[in-house]
C-alpha cells in the first residue's frame, strides 16, 4: 500500500495533527507513505516520524498507484487540502461531520458566490437563502449545525473514513455508492502509570474527587454546566475540584463563572502542559468529562484519551458516543438536565470509591478494543486495500 498523506501537523494545536502523528507512527511501519508538508510548516525540534514516513513539497503530486489520504476538520487548518479533493480518485477521512465553518473560511473576506454555491450544492435552495442572509449579517447559532455543507465539500471522493458507527450511518446515507470505511479513533497508550504520582504532581490531595476537562476551552464546551454540577455536588458534601487541563480564550469567563457559582476555589487551571504529562494526566482524574453543545459530530479525541489512561469519562448524549459502554462513558443528558446527571456521577463515585473502580476497568477495556494506534492502522490498511481498482487510479498519470 502506498499512501499520500495531507493533513495538519504538529506544532499547530490541534486534535489532528496529534492523530496525525500518533497514526502515522504505525501507518508508516506497515506501508510506504508519504506526507505533503503543511503550508509555512517546518519540521518540529525532535519529530518523532524521522525514518517512518518521507514528507515531499506541499503540492507533491500524488504518484502512479499511490492513494492520496485527505484529512477534513471543520477549520481553518484544512483549507489548504481542499483543491487536493477537487482531483478524482482522493479518499477523505472525515474527522467533523459539520464542515460549514469549513467552507465560510474558504469563501473567504465577503463570503462572495462561493458559499452560496456550497450551500445550494448541499442543501438546495434552503441553503443558497441562508447564505445569502449570512451576507447581509443574518446569521444563526445553530445554522451550521443545521447546514452541515458535507457534499459542498466532498465532491466525488473515492472513499471516506470515519470514527463513529453514527458517522458512517449518516456518510453513506448520503453519499450512496462510496465506501465507507470506519476505525478507532487512535490515541497514544500511555502505558503503566502511578496514578498517584500523577495526582501529587497536579497537586490533587488524596482525598480529593477530581472531575477534569481536557483539551481547549471554548464557550461551546459546556463549561457552564460543568460549573453548575460541581456546585451542586458540593452542596451534597462531595469533595469535588474541577481541573482544567489545556488553553482557550474562555479561561476568564470560566473563572469569573465559578465565582458567581461561589466554587472559585474548588477549580483551577494548570494550562498546557508537555506531551508525556498531558498522555497521563487523565490517569489522576476520578472522572473526565466531554460536554460539547452543540457538536460538530466529532469522536472526542479527549474521550478516548482518558479511556487509555482507565479513567471514566462523563459525555453528552450525542450519537457518535453511544456505541462506548456506558460504564466507560456515563451519558449525560443533552441539555440544561446534564448538570444534575454530572452532579449524580460525582456523588456516586464519592460514595462508594471501590465500586467505581470497575468503570475504570470498563474504560481501559473500551480504549483496548478499538483505539490503540496500531489497531487503527491495521483497520484503516485494511480497509484502503479492499477498495476497487478504480480508486488507485488517482492521477492523470496513473490512469495513464
Amino acid at each position: 500500500m502506498r499512501i499520500l498523506w495531507g493533513s495538519p501537523l504538529p506544532p499547530v494545536r490541534s486534535g489532528v495533527s496529534d492523530y496525525a502523528v500518533e497514526l502515522l507512527a504505525e501507518l508508516g511501519r506497515r506501508a510506504r507513505v508519504r506526507v505533503l508538508k503543511p503550508p509555512q510548516w517546518s519540521c518540529p525540534e525532535g519529530w518523532p516520524l524521522e525514518g517512518i514516513v518521507e514528507v515531499v513539497a506541499t503540492e507533491a503530486a500524488a504518484e502512479p498507484g499511490e492513494l492520496p489520504l485527505i484529512h477534513l476538520g471543520n477549520n481553518p487548518h484544512h483549507l489548504w487540502l481542499l483543491r487536493r479533493l477537487e482531483a478524482a480518485g482522493a479518499a477523505v477521512v472525515l474527522h467533523d461531520l459539520v464542515l460549514h465553518h469549513l467552507l465560510v473560511e474558504a469563501a473567504g473576506p465577503g463570503l462572495g458566490g462561493g458559499l452560496e454555491e456550497g450551500l445550494r450544492r448541499a442543501h438546495g435552495e434552503r441553503g443558497a437563502a441562508l447564505a445569502r442572509a449570512r451576507g447581509v449579517g443574518i446569521a444563526g447559532r445553530l445554522d451550521p449545525f443545521l447546514f452541515p455543507a458535507r457534499t459542498a465539500v466532498l465532491h466525488a471522493p473515492a472513499a471516506v473514513v470515519v470514527h463513529s458507527a453514527w458517522a458512517q450511518t449518516v456518510v453513506e446515507r448520503e453519499l450512496p455508492g462510496v465506501p465507507c470505511g470506519r476505525i478507532g479513533l487512535p490515541a497514544t497508550d500511555p502505558g503503566a502509570i502511578d496514578r498517584g504520582a500523577a495526582r501529587e504532581g497536579l497537586g490533587i490531595g488524596a482525598d480529593e474527587l477530581v472531575l477534569m476537562h481536557l483539551g481547549f476551552l471554548t464557550p461551546e464546551k459546556g463549561l457552564h454546566r460543568i460549573l453548575a454540577a460541581l456546585a451542586a455536588a458540593v452542596a451534597l458534601d462531595v469533595p469535588a475540584r474541577l481541573l482544567l487541563v489545556g488553553e482557550g480564550r474562555g479561561l476568564g469567563e470560566v473563572m469569573r463563572a465559578a465565582a458567581a457559582a461561589g466554587v472559585a476555589e474548588r477549580v483551577r487551571a494548570v494550562g498546557w502542559l508537555d506531551r508525556a504529562s498531558f498522555l497521563a494526566a487523565p490517569a489522576a482524574a476520578d472522572l473526565g468529562v466531554v460536554l460539547r453543545t452543540p457538536s460538530a459530530g466529532e469522536t472526542s479525541a479527549a474521550a478516548v484519551r482518558f479511556l487509555a489512561c482507565g479513567t471514566p469519562v462523563a459525555v453528552g448524549g450525542g450519537p457518535q458516543f453511544l456505541e462506548w459502554p456506558e460504564a466507560a462513558a456515563p451519558r449525560l443528558t443533552p441539555g440544561p438536565a446534564a448538570a444534575a446527571d454530572l452532579a449524580r456521577l460525582l456523588a456516586a463515585a464519592a460514595a462508594d470509591r471501590r465500586c467505581w473502580e470497575g468503570r475504570r476497568v470498563a474504560a481501559r477495556a473500551a480504549y483496548e478494543e478499538r483505539h490503540r494506534p496500531e489497531r487503527s492502522a491495521e483497520d484503516l490498511l485494511a480497509f484502503l486495500s479492499r477498495l476497487p481498482p478504480a480508486a488507485a487510479e488517482l492521477t492523470p498519470a496513473a490512469r495513464g
